[in-house]
This record gives C-alpha cells, structure tokens and sequence, in this order.
C-alpha cells in the first residue's frame, strides 16, 4: 500500500519510497478451474512495458517525481527582502491613570501615522476630555497637521499624519487625491 505522497504522484520528501506495485487488472488474474478447463491457454511472451522516464535537468538538486520529472515545491521559496511598511494606524486611549502621552504622538506624526484617539473611557470626566482635547490641539498646531472629530460627541479624534491629504469637502482620507487626475 502507497502512501499519500503516491497517491497524488508525487516524491516521497523524506525519500526511500518505492512506487506501489502495478496489480494485475481482472481479466490477466488466474482463472478458476472450471474456466481453465473450458478456455484454452494462448501462449504469451511476457513483456515488462517501461515508461519513458525524464531526465532532469543537469543542475537540478530538488525533488523528482516518479515519473523522472522535476518537482517545484513552491513552499520551499524563502524570500530574502522584508519590506516594512513606513506608515501605520495608530490607535490610542488614556492608560490606567487617564493620560495620554501626546510627545510620542506627535513622532509617530511627524513620521506619516495616522492616529486614532479614543476618549470614550473617560465618560465620567467631563472637564478631563476637554483638557485632553486641548493638549491634542496645541500638540497638532506645534506638528502643523489638523484633528479631526469621528463622531458627533468628539471622543473619537483623528489626527492625521505628515503629508497624509484629508480633503474637507468630499471627505477623502489618504492619498487618493494626489494620484487621481482631475
């Protein structure tokens, strides 16, 4: 009995494996006496047909499928350059002592993130929201970019970053602006 590499045709990757024996169909199986007695035996000269097998290439290290061919696991491709993007969405909300440290905000700005202020836990402190929204204003004038409120309450902030376009009149976040022509 194969096993599943032989089933799908394909080179055992731990190697060693031999293809499954070829069965006999049913009509070259021996018959019974009762046939054999009433059929006579032709005379055949055994032939043992051999597939053509391929040759692989000269160079070629990898894995050769039962047939000769070369096998190409794509799985085995490793790609060498790790490209990192140079901006992200950034997230943020007060930490356990409700502040919000707007100095690293405005470095992750001033590299091109996009930020996402969310003031919603802060729902019982009323005069709290409003002096964590007045240090993000001042923070936003010190980078020169704009905020920007999500929702009606202002809990949910938007501060852009440096030379993303926010277009105020078709609301249009990103880039889309500068590529298309208009």
């Amino acid at each position: 009995m194969g096993n599943l590499w032989q089933f799908f045709g394909l080179p055992d990757p731990e190697g060693g494996s031999q293809p499954p024996p070829q069965q006999k169909p049913v009509a070259q199986q021996q018959p019974s006496l009762e046939q054999r007695e009433s059929i006579p035996e032709p005379i055949l000269e055994e032939t043992q047909e051999t597939p053509d097998l391929m040759t692989p290439p000269s160079l070629w290290t990898g894995p050769i499928t039962p047939d000769g061919e070369p096998f190409h696991d794509l799985s085995s491709i490793k790609k060498t350059t790790k490209i990192r993007p140079k901006r992200a969405l950034r997230y943020v909300k007060p930490d356990s002592k409700y502040r919000i440290y707007t100095n690293q905000i405005s470095d992750r700005v001033g590299q091109g993130d996009t930020v996402i202020v969310d003031l919603r836990p802060l729902v019982h402190m009323d005069s709290h929201q409003q002096a964590c929204r007045r240090e993000l204003r001042t923070m936003c004038e010190r980078v020169g970019v704009a905020i920007f409120a999500l929702d009606a309450e202002e809990k949910l902030l938007l501060i852009p970053g440096c030379d993303v376009v926010v277009e105020r009149n078709k609301h249009e976040l990103g880039i889309t602006r500068l590529l298309r022509v208009e």
